[in-house]
């Protein structure tokens, strides 16, 4: 898989390409003035689950990956992004994946190293 990338810039998607359906990518972040921004970010710690089964809800809990939503945030987590879209992401991040945060390395490999 691959072939899309996106860019942010304080939470908001500011560029974004795809080898395949850019058209539609960029239709889908222009639905309204919540969609580029990032409504959901989590790291899937379940490592009892090992493969993909292209079910999102469980895919996302996966141990070693991330997943991020653009568009709507949780309001019961505290999230404040409003938008008809909520679109889900997920990276296995299992095979050299890295997280920096404050220009510390906090991620490798799908395993904190904090």
């Amino acid at each position: 898989m691959g072939g899309h990338r996106a860019e942010f810039l304080d939470g908001r998607v500011e560029k974004a390409t795809a080898k395949k359906n850019e058209e539609f990518l960029h239709s889908v972040l222009d639905t309204d003035a919540g969609a580029r921004y990032l409504g959901e970010f989590a790291i899937g710690t379940n490592h009892g689950i090992t493969r993909f089964t292209r079910s999102i809800l469980f895919d996302e809990k996966i141990g070693g990956t991330i997943h991020m939503a653009v568009g709507a945030s949780y309001p019961e987590t505290g999230g404040q992004n409003v938008s008809a879209v909520h679109w889900d992401m997920i990276c296995d991040m299992r095979d050299g994946g890295q997280i920096f945060v404050d220009d510390e390395l906090f991620y490798e490999s799908g395993h904190f190293v904090v």
